[in-house]
């Protein structure tokens, strides 16, 4: 019975940590400043998958603090597809939706249609309370559209987190360029103003690598009590370089990577030190000749099949290599 009592207590106490790691932050900005990466993208339903993009969708959930009451808005960088950023096919025909979404359902933790991982339309679930198609507009070309004001009580309430939930979806509704864009959750409309305490993840990242060889980006999933090991699968990474998993624990391992338009896949194995911390998986780009407008994309599950989220804001933190302590046992006295 103590035994039981005393493993119920370290639970308890990372259950605390957690949650006051993550009231803590303030990760606005979609794709987060720590991970180096210049924007999202989705490509037009017409495109090809060789492009980069695996389903032409991809949702992000945002969590704002249930303490937080005031409006907010859900800006979105460079909504249109046409112009300096986007990545154009023969010529710029694509119209993209965003759609936001609020209230019953759209929780992923109590609903998991609400992931977008399964097939079918089955992730479109909660209320809808705005949404905008953009095509060839060059009046939204490297400016912020701002959806709301919107109330943080029309969220899907999540007491784990003490937090509301909300989520965007971008969609290729038509044509096959690619849509590059970048949210920032404010409390302004006209302004990135952060809301302490937000945060916002995915399960299914779909990222523009930088036309660099220098920059390193990064994508940080967190590592939840009960893990022993994740399977990551990357998508179309074009055989660009390497990608390596750092944590607390591991110094810097490979993984399998993919080459064009195919997924490649392994286990990982999750060790103590690891839990109840982010990873930080870092995409090193080949040196060389040059891969340009290099599209990926990262799923992660555990041992168990489900799926594993990336925060914008890593909880507790970039994690950094700790070189291994060895402990020597103390030798009782005579």
């Amino acid at each position: 019975m103590k035994l039981r009592k005393s493993k119920y207590k370290i639970l308890l106490l990372i259950a605390f940590l957690v949650f006051s790691f993550f009231t803590r932050l303030s990760g606005q900005p979609v794709p987060g400043k720590d991970e180096n990466i210049p924007f999202l993208v989705t490509f037009g339903k017409d495109g090809l998958t060789s492009w980069g993009d695996a389903d032409f969708f991809q949702i992000f959930f945002f969590s704002i603090p249930k303490d937080y009451t005031k409006p907010f808005y859900i800006r979105v960088f460079d909504p249109d597809c046409g112009g300096e950023n986007d990545e154009i096919q023969g010529e710029f025909n694509t119209k993209t939706k965003f759609s936001v979404y609020g209230g019953r359902g759209v929780d992923p933790e109590k609903n998991e249609e609400s992931r977008g991982l399964l097939k079918g339309e089955n992730y479109k679930t909660g209320n809808l309370l705005a949404s905008k198609i953009f095509g060839n507009e060059a009046k939204y070309d490297n400016k912020y559209y701002s959806f709301g004001p919107f109330n943080p009580a029309e969220g899907d309430f999540n007491v784990k987190w003490n937090s509301n939930m909300f989520k965007i979806l971008c969609e290729g509704i038509s044509g096959d360029d690619g849509n590059l864009y970048r949210y920032f959750l404010s409390s302004d409309p006209d302004n990135n103003i952060p809301i302490e305490g937000a945060n916002a993840f995915t399960y299914a990242y779909h990222f523009r690598m930088w036309n660099d060889f220098k920059s390193v980006s990064h994508i940080y999933p967190y590592v939840d009590t009960g893990v022993v090991y994740i399977k990551q699968r990357n998508f179309d990474w074009d055989n660009d370089g390497s990608i390596l998993v750092v944590s607390r624990y591991k110094q810097g391992i490979s993984v399998p990577v993919s080459n064009e338009d195919n997924w490649s896949e392994s286990n990982i194995p999750i060790e103590p030190p690891e839990v109840g911390s982010s990873l930080d998986f870092q995409f090193h780009k080949r040196q060389g000749v040059l891969v340009k407008n290099n599209n990926v994309v990262m799923t992660l599950q555990n041992q168990r099949g489900d799926a594993v989220k990336f925060f914008s804001s890593p909880i507790g933190g970039v994690p950094m290599y700790q070189p291994k302590m060895v402990v020597e046992k103390v030798k009782p006295k005579k």
